[in-house]
């Protein structure tokens, strides 16, 4: 029951940070779907960021190209579950950027390939919408590296003092 708790209050923090005001492309989701596909239960990877995300649009609104934003979310589960198996702390923070980049990619692309027709569907309106994006990227990159080390370093931290809150028996992040 305990795990359930902290997993939907998860879920409420990671929707609420998005719901108060702060930068751009600064928010915790990349972190927990990584944290939540390294901790939690595997049935949870995709569930956890995915739950957050529609709680939170549900406010902010939804737009077309959500469905990148979402998938881009369900690729980084991917990364944290790779990860899950792959512990250690230069390699959390390969994931993290690792996350940063997909998203960046993915939800660029989707931009490009909106019914919006924001920039020619060429090669040189791809490179124009990825290159726009950039200083969002440099904010995704900051607020992931962020996040994954305040989620990942708090938990270990406390698993050290208080051995009883484990989410799960697999290996560590070291």
């Amino acid at each position: 029951m305990t795990k359930y708790i902290f997993t939907f209050s998860l879920i409420l923090l990671a929707a609420l940070s998005r719901l108060l005001p702060h930068m751009p492309n600064i928010s915790p989701i990349t972190a927990l779907a990584l944290f939540g596909a390294v901790y939690l239960d595997k049935k949870h990877t995709f569930i956890v960021p995915i739950a957050a995300m529609l709680i939170s649009d549900y406010f902010i609104g939804f737009h077309s190209e959500i469905i990148w934003v979402y998938a881009s979310f369900v690729l980084i589960g991917l990364i944290g579950l790779w990860l899950r198996n792959n512990p250690g702390i230069f390699k959390t923070t390969g994931a993290a950027l690792a996350g940063s980049t997909v998203f960046f990619v993915v939800t660029n692309f989707g931009v490009w390939y909106s019914p919006m027709y924001l920039y020619p569907r060429t090669v040189d309106g791809l490179i124009a919408c990825y290159v726009a994006a950039i200083p969002f990227f440099r904010n995704t990159m900051i607020g992931d590296l962020f996040y994954v080390g305040a989620m990942f370093g708090l938990y270990e931290l406390a698993k050290r003092f208080i051995p009883s809150i484990q989410l799960k028996a697999s290996k560590a992040i070291k």
